[in-house]
């Protein structure tokens, strides 16, 4: 068995024992490229896994196309959590449109209320959630576990993707024919918002687009990160 056939296994393993043994679990879905290699585990294995979306209102056309081709390829709806329009307006009115790019607390505020309550909400009444983040996304993702424990929303959280490579991501895509997000061709091969996301150029680190005015360190939106420090607080077997 190849590395790439064991980390397949491992990960087809990991999603069977969320769904059944974390039951009530979701998978909160970017619609990027690793989340298209977890959608297809999911679906094509009919795990008892939701799947959501957090629709910000500032995505990309591109990435919101992926609703219809993921409902024309799995014959399935992804569930999307919108932010509270009234928490939206009064953060323009006072601040501006796009403020987010005057300071870093800026923008956490504006990620805070597109993404991070609307994910809340999601969570609610669930046992277990599933991201599709990678170690090697990022210098902030480099301790990465497969499972961990998120006392932060009181539940389990699993990366299933841990330990894969962006190869790895793309060898699973193509062989088995999933679709993707067309901007990933564009020079994407992170997508977040669409006045937050940038291309990247040759060389440089694959979440260079995200936040691309901000230091590294600080390029976390919120989603994993509890009183400005990722959430790593224990590690589970």
């Amino acid at each position: 068995m190849s590395d790439f056939e064991s980390r397949l296994a491992a990960t087809r393993s990991t999603l069977a024992k969320i769904a059944t043994e974390y039951a009530p679990a979701v998978f909160a879905s970017s619609l990027a490229a690793e989340d298209m290699v977890l959608t297809d585990l999911i679906l094509k294995s009919q795990l008892n896994i939701g799947i959501f979306s957090l629709e910000t209102g500032r995505l990309h056309a591109e990435t919101l196309g992926m609703l219809d081709k993921i409902r024309t390829t799995y014959g399935t709806e992804i569930l999307l959590y919108k932010p509270d329009p009234a928490a939206v307006d009064t953060y323009v009115q006072q601040h501006g449109l796009n403020a987010f790019y005057d300071s870093v607390e800026l923008r956490k505020e504006c990620c805070r209320i597109r993404k991070v309550e609307p994910l809340k909400r999601a969570l609610t009444g669930k046992k277990a959630w599933i991201t599709g983040q990678r170690r090697a996304q990022s210098a902030t993702r480099t301790e990465l576990a497969v499972q961990e424990d998120d006392a932060a929303h009181g539940m389990q959280k699993f990366n299933p993707l841990a330990d894969w490579s962006e190869e790895d991501v793309w060898h699973y895509l193509r062989s088995n024919n999933v679709p993707y997000n067309p901007l990933h061709d564009k020079g994407y091969p992170s997508i977040g918002c669409e006045p937050c996301t940038r291309a990247i150029q040759p060389g440089e680190d694959i979440r260079a687009g995200r936040w691309w005015w901000e230091n590294p360190e600080s390029k976390e939106c919120g989603l994993h990160v509890v009183d400005g420090k990722l959430v790593r607080i224990k590690q589970t077997d």
